[in-house]
């Protein structure tokens, strides 16, 4: 009897570190785990304005597909982005008394059948809980940026540092008991800038204000929280401007949607580069089928969309050189896009509803990126140049970028030109070497025929597709088929 009471002793001290159970920083400081230690590729979704614009089906319909897709963690914001604290959300609330983010606009109840009980919040906790039955994250942004920044956006701007730190508190109190939220910061905006919308040049620091958010969460979840921040588009990423702060447990950048040139895979060695290091990942890449810059006013379809491809050739570089994962996102998803019921943003001359747009080719191709890089050993891999002694490219057009295992149990190529390329074998460890090639468009590995050489080896991809893995293993390792876990 005695034994059986220390153990229901146990289980109830046990509850609320599982019911927090959250994803950490890996011992070296490179990439990502689960609470228990196992690693954790982030695959995000940009869902912007979930809690803003969709119903509870349309919600759940979206987390569906997504787990389907392979997605881990849902990128949402609690004020969103497009009037998000004036304009209600689907069931007529809005998220807070007079703009005050002290104030929680909360009735009592949460019936979803009773408009009287059913408030903003309570859509917000349904949508945090279904993620949570269907095993994925909750990737919170407390608010988007333009909430905190002047004159950048709709706003309006309702924080300080005072009740940044009373709202955070409030939200991180409410969902304490959460295993599956991960705390973002930000929300497309910098932390400092300079501006001259008033005619002339002024510098804004918003430091602390997030220093704030981020305070009142750690005053509830503990200093070991997870949290992390979501910038502005363009190569400077929070390792710029935040880098410092001890609340920043990962960066983060936005290589974006102006241009196909953006080379995430140079941010990432930049950031990884700093002290103390910090897992970085590209939190938004470009958006499949985002008009390629549609600001100057000058797009035209010859200028076009951003591609699966496209999305295909920045998000496996930027991995390959040592991201700790991705956002994926698409141009009508993010804004769930519904020219019923809102006005559409930055769209070129083609219409796709977030429905549709659920299906689009490239994210039912990110998983197949996610499950390669856990099908090998997942915490050792570094990027490493030197593989490749063949060409490696100049632009983003063509330039090859390579992984391996510290101990050289295997190595990962990323082609974005079908062309063959040639590998030092020396490189990779054991007399025999397995070689596969991996489609990132299908998920599926063609085995090679293996080779015994440790010199030079040149390598010709198969002869469809336009983009391509090469996949090298130590033959003694036995690895499974790339992809499969």
């Amino acid at each position: 009897m005695k034994q059986t009471f220390l153990l229901i002793t146990f289980l109830i001290c046990l509850v609320p570190t599982i019911l927090r159970a959250q994803i950490k920083v890996s011992a070296d400081k490179k990439y990502l785990t689960t609470k228990d230690g196992k690693p954790f590729f982030w695959l995000g979704d940009t869902d912007w304005e979930l809690f803003h614009r969709l119903t509870r089906e349309e919600a759940e319909q979206l987390l569906d597909i997504r787990k389907q897709q392979g997605f881990n963690v849902i990128q949402a914001v609690a004020l969103a982005e497009f009037n998000g604290v004036r304009e209600p959300n689907r069931y007529g609330d809005t998220p807070l008394l007079n703009n005050d983010p002290t104030k929680l606009a909360i009735t009592p109840g949460s019936d979803p059948n009773n408009t009287e009980q059913y408030d903003y919040w309570d859509n917000v906790d349904f949508v945090i809980k279904k993620a949570a039955e269907k095993g994925l994250y909750i990737g919170l942004l407390p608010t988007w940026g333009d909430k905190v920044t002047p004159k950048w956006g709709d706003g309006p701007v309702i924080f300080n540092p005072e009740n940044a730190e009373a709202y955070a508190t409030t939200l991180a109190n409410r969902y304490k008991n959460q295993w599956n939220i991960i705390w973002i910061l930000g929300g497309d905006r910098p932390a400092k800038y300079k501006s001259d919308r008033e005619g002339e040049m002024k510098d804004y620091d918003q430091v602390p204000v997030w220093r704030a958010m981020a305070k009142g969460i750690e005053s509830v979840m503990g200093k070991e929280v997870f949290i992390t921040y979501h910038p502005s588009g363009g190569p400077n990423s929070t390792s710029q401007q935040i880098h410092q702060e001890d609340w920043l447990d990962m960066n983060a950048f936005q290589s974006g949607h102006g241009s196909r040139e953006a080379k995430a895979w140079d941010y990432v060695t930049r950031d990884l580069a700093l002290t103390p290091k910090k897992p970085t990942l590209d939190m938004e890449p470009c958006y499949e089928d985002h008009p390629v810059n549609p600001w100057d006013g000058k797009w035209t379809r010859a200028r076009g969309y951003f591609t699966a491809y496209d999305v295909r050739a920045r998000i496996y570089r930027g991995v390959f050189a040592g991201a700790g994962g991705v956002t994926y996102g698409h141009h009508s998803i993010w804004q769930f896009l519904n020219p019923k019921l809102y006005k559409t943003i930055n769209v070129g001359d083609t219409l796709v509803t977030w429905q549709q747009a659920m299906k689009a080719p490239a994210a039912g191709q990110m998983q197949f990126l996610k499950n390669l890089m856990l099908s090998r050993p997942y915490s050792s891999r570094v990027m490493d140049q030197s593989l490749i002694v063949s060409d490696k490219g100049n632009t983003y057009v063509d330039i090859i970028t390579a992984t391996r295992d510290e101990q050289g149990a295997y190595a990962l190529v990323y082609l974005p030109q079908n062309k063959p390329v040639t590998v030092d074998l020396a490189k990779i460890s054991g007399k025999e070497k397995a070689v596969w090639w991996y489609d990132p468009r299908t998920g599926n590995a063609t085995k090679g025929k293996n080779v015994s050489t440790t010199g030079n080896q040149r390598f010709t991809p198969p002869t469809t597709g336009k983009d391509w893995v090469l996949v090298i293993d130590d033959a003694s390792k036995k690895f499974k088929m790339p992809g499969k876990l």
